[in-house]
């Protein structure tokens, strides 16, 4: 295999990654938060509810950071095989570092204090521990709000930049 060939090979093993990841963490982020919780929390009594989804939140993390890393990997590789780097490029790797910092600050602080608070018996609202836990509750919310802002802007600035190598292809092929 040339080494353009094998260049060609790790370039859509890159995108494949990448554009898995997306789907899968920003996918299971909005499938969580839109069909999931509401639906757990409306119709599974507490405390069983919030156990249940104490659980089913701290594996998310899981996913989340390893999507993160994954893509962050795949961008990282697909900056060192570029010649240059513009804008848009920077602004699509700044979008993810946000995302991917955000699932961090998920995973190892805002997921376990939740889930502290849950085990001592707090009740969203009821107590000083209720209200520890409804802050808790309001930074996740904001904290999920913004991480799939930024994968939604990573996609985005992602598809702009397969077109524009698309056209810049297809002018040197005229050419």
């Amino acid at each position: 295999m040339s080494n353009s060939s094998t260049k060609n090979v790790v370039s859509l093993a890159s995108q494949a990654v990448t554009l898995f990841g997306v789907a899968l963490w920003l996918g299971g982020m909005l499938t969580l938060g839109a069909l999931v919780a509401p639906v757990v929390f409306t119709i599974v009594p507490a405390p069983t509810s919030a156990d249940a989804m104490t659980i089913v939140f701290r594996r998310f993390d899981v996913v989340a950071v390893t999507c993160s890393a994954a893509m962050l990997a795949s961008e990282i590789w697909r900056v060192r095989a570029a010649e240059k780097i513009s804008r848009i490029e920077i602004a699509r790797g700044v979008s993810l570092a946000i995302a991917a910092l955000l699932a961090l600050v998920e995973a190892l602080v805002v997921s376990p204090r939740i889930a502290e608070l849950h085990r001592a018996g707090a009740v969203r609202g009821l107590g000083d521990l209720g209200q520890k836990l409804e802050s808790m509750h309001a930074l996740a919310e904001a904290i999920s709000k913004t991480e799939a802002l930024s994968l939604a802007i990573f996609l985005m600035l992602y598809l702009v930049i397969q077109e524009r190598d698309r056209g810049e292809k297809a002018a040197k092929k005229a050419a």
